[in-house]
């Protein structure tokens, strides 16, 4: 059974900063690409950031110089850094991958700024 297990949301101000991390089981994390995407109230859901397995990463345009998304192989866990946020970054963040020709997300987790 594929789990994802997001945390590290929370409330900060204006130009902080927060780590999510997204725990990752029951597939081969090492060879599996992950994404980090956010859904604000009223919106869709959108892709934030996505790492592959090789290390190659995608931004959207957004968060382009403020977000940082890796990997730890390790420990299964993929990390997505926030820095300067803004105001239009709330949203609950959702970590994802794809496995056994499945989509799998977690539970999500809240991102609160306040200006």
């Amino acid at each position: 059974q594929v789990q994802l297990v997001e945390s590290g949301g929370g409330l900060v101000q204006a130009g902080g900063s927060l780590r999510l991390s997204c725990a990752v089981s029951g597939t081969s994390f090492s060879v599996s690409a992950m994404g980090w995407y956010r859904q604000a109230p009223g919106g869709q859901r959108e892709l934030v950031a996505r790492i592959t397995s090789g290390g190659t990463t995608k931004y959207a345009d957004s968060v382009k110089g403020r977000f940082t998304i890796s990997r730890d192989n390790a420990k299964n866990t993929v990390y997505l850094q926030m820095n300067n946020l803004k105001s239009e970054d709330t949203a609950v963040y959702y970590c994802n991958t794809q496995a056994f020709l499945a989509n799998y997300w977690g539970q999500g987790t809240q991102v609160t700024v306040s200006s």
